[in-house]
């Protein structure tokens, strides 16, 4: 009989790590599995946008990467899911993403058309990531 534990309780059992875990797998993954884990490394990649200062600009790119994702996520839902209230949801997030995602491709092109102010000019490098800020944060940190 196989026991299920938390990748936490695996490695305080000497069964390595959540990376170590999480890698050990990869070569059973279901087809479902391998399609949502790619939907969800391209959403992260288009995710990590160039930062403009322009909070309307950054949170548009931010957002249609990821209603893309999420589109992609609920057609291998459809594609792979047998729960008919879970395929519900997905055509129901595709249908209102896809609204979304049009509406909000249309108002930063708008936006991105408009003459830059000196407010809208970036004062520094650097990038959001999951973890932390990479760049100079004392920069970003008085641009505000």
């Amino acid at each position: 009989m196989t026991v299920a534990m938390p990748c936490s309780q695996a490695a305080d059992s000497g069964h390595g790590g959540h990376g170590e875990h999480a890698n050990h797998h990869v070569a059973n993954d279901s087809a479902s599995t391998k399609a949502l884990k790619e939907a969800n490394n391209v959403m992260h990649k288009d995710m990590d946008i160039t930062y403009t200062d322009d909070v309307d600009v950054d949170f548009l790119r931010g957002m249609i990467a990821h209603h893309q994702g999420a589109v992609e996520m609920a057609q291998i839902q459809l594609k792979y899911g047998k729960d008919a209230q879970v395929k519900r949801l997905a055509q129901d997030i595709i249908r209102a993403q896809n609204i979304e995602i049009k509406w909000m491709k249309r108002w930063l092109a708008q936006l991105e058309a408009r003459p830059l102010n000196r407010s809208d000019v970036p004062t520094g490098s650097g990038t959001w990531t999951d973890m932390k800020w990479t760049g100079d944060k004392d920069v970003w940190l008085n641009s505000r």
